[in-house]
């Protein structure tokens, strides 16, 4: 993850006249993480009562425990932890006490936590586009009233694909009159037939799936 950095380091040092090693040139690698050996020096000098070994993959971890018994440590105070482990020290030692929840946050902003929903949406946004049709229907008569109106951003650019959205715009007012001439009457059950008419029609036509965002609007 740092290969930019490095990468910045050795092109400077290189124009201010320097010889520069790397491991494009020589096999020559310097770790960030500690060996064995300067773990265990560690231990020696630090000398803990108890023993929580951190960082690494699991197997990391049970290397990590098995130095510390190794140096000194009582096998019984060596603890072997994963996210969202609890620890607590008392009196009587330290044990586990539980669990939380834990995992990836990911951070957006002053937001917080989107969520996987929001992450799915805005990657089908950033591949596929987005169609927003828009409808009014008076529900009393059960007549479509103005529209469909298409809205696109990122999936055709609407200029030059004016046959293909009227042709969209037939589909989906055939689909919505059907709709009303059943009885149909619920805008939430209306939009759901928009989004899926459209969302047919894009398909087979394109071969695309934008996000379809379907508003039907009472009169």
């Amino acid at each position: 993850g740092n290969e930019t950095n490095v990468t910045r380091v050795i092109d400077g040092l290189l124009r201010l006249g320097a010889e520069v090693i790397h491991s494009g040139i020589a096999d020559v690698h310097a770790t960030g993480h500690a060996q064995a050996d300067e773990l265990k020096t560690y231990l020696s000098i630090v000398k803990p009562e108890f023993f929580v070994p951190v960082h690494g993959e699991y197997r990391h971890l049970v290397a990590h425990a098995k130095l510390g018994i190794l140096m000194g440590v009582a096998k019984e105070n060596v603890l072997l932890c994963e996210d969202g482990d609890v620890i607590e020290l008392s009196d009587e030692g330290l044990d586990h006490s539980g669990r939380i929840p834990a995992g990836y946050l990911y951070v957006d902003g002053i937001v917080g936590d989107v969520g996987q929903g929001v992450l799915r949406d805005r990657k089908v946004l950033a591949e596929e586009g987005v169609v927003v049709v828009v409808v009014t229907v008076d529900i009393g008569s059960g007549k479509v009233l103005t529209g469909p109106e298409i809205i696109t951003r990122g999936w055709v650019y609407a200029p030059e694909a004016e046959d293909l959205l009227d042709e969209a715009c037939d589909v989906v007012s055939a689909a919505v009159e059907k709709a009303l001439a059943e009885g149909v009457r619920s805008p939430e059950a209306l939009e759901k037939d928009v989004r899926r008419a459209a969302g047919r029609f894009v398909n087979e036509r394109t071969k695309r799936r934008p996000m379809i965002v379907p508003v039907v609007m009472e009169a």
